[in-house]
């Protein structure tokens, strides 16, 4: 095992505090990482890993190593890939999260022509319904609506969602279709609500200066975008969502637009990825791929 090798697995069992959890995405052995780590810190002459029962920290010394040698390696990268040209030139795993929603209505009807024009490359793509930790869990990019909080990752801003307001025909029979916001006392909403948590159910619509907030009741409260459709769809209440999602819904039918003049605030997209000086070229190549992908769903 080089040096350079060596370095990358100190790298990754830091960024994740495992050993394990390095083992995994690295495709290596528990032993060989472990073996690796302290074949590092016996050529420095220095521990770098502080282990206990429950976690792995870096030492003081260890995170001034973690600083320079994550510059290296990612300058590394950029030489080794210096001259190099055509299609061919990227090649390796890029791991990816986008909503379940982006991805099986946008991006994998299109992924085929990204993955063509770049053979050697692998793809893993995340759907979860939970914000990833993007460093601790080793991805390249991530894909993120809604209002990014401060944090060391970059952003790279897309443009913003227009969200609307959907009702089912069949909810709309029963319940009738809401003309004002005074409207809303006879109606319920699905509750979208990521952690179960008991947050309360309520409608959300800008005035054209700030976001307004009225209390609605919801029989139903769901964690997934998926359910959060399907109930709807289902005639289990009013939704606010992304207009980009339900383009195939609206055009048949199943769902249909309310309150057009009560629309919540457009929700800003953007792809995050981890602060570094050179940003690995796969994971440009499929930004700069997927932001044209997307541009005919975004307002600016």
């Amino acid at each position: 095992m080089s040096e350079l090798e060596t370095i990358q697995i100190f790298l990754k069992v830091a960024e994740l505090e495992s050993f394990s959890g390095a083992a995994r995405q690295l495709g290596l052995p528990n032993a060989t990482v472990s073996s690796a780590v302290r074949t590092l810190e016996a050529t420095l002459g220095t521990r770098l890993l502080q282990r206990t029962t429950r976690r792995v920290q870096m030492t003081q010394e260890g995170e001034a190593y973690y600083a320079r040698s994550r510059e290296l390696v990612a300058d590394f990268d950029a030489l080794r890939s210096m001259f190099r040209g055509g299609a061919d030139m990227l090649s390796g795993r890029l791991r990816i999260d986008m909503s379940v929603a982006m991805a099986s209505r946008i991006v994998l009807p299109r992924l085929g022509e990204f993955l063509a024009l770049h053979p050697q490359l692998l793809v893993d793509l995340g759907t979860a319904d939970r914000r990833v930790d993007v460093i601790r869990e080793g991805y390249d990019c991530v894909l993120r609506a809604g209002t990014l909080q401060d944090s060391s990752l970059v952003a790279r801003p897309l443009g913003h969602y227009r969200l609307i307001n959907c009702a089912s025909p069949a909810y709309l029979r029963e319940h009738g279709t809401p003309r004002t916001l005074d409207d809303l006392a006879r109606h319920r909403v699905v509750h979208y609500d990521a952690l179960l948590g008991g947050s309360s159910a309520g409608w959300e619509w800008f005035d054209g200066e700030q976001t307004r907030y009225a209390a609605v009741g919801a029989a139903l409260t769901v964690n997934g975008t998926v359910a959060y459709e399907m109930a709807c769809v289902a005639g289990l209440g009013l939704i606010q969502v992304p207009e980009a999602g339900l383009r195939e819904r609206l055009r048949d039918g199943s769902l249909v637009e309310v309150l057009p003049a009560f629309r919540p605030a457009p929700m800003p997209l953007a792809f995050v990825y981890p602060t570094r000086r050179h940003v690995p070229a796969r994971a440009l190549a499929f930004m700069d791929w997927a932001q044209g992908l997307l541009a005919p769903y975004l307002m600016q």
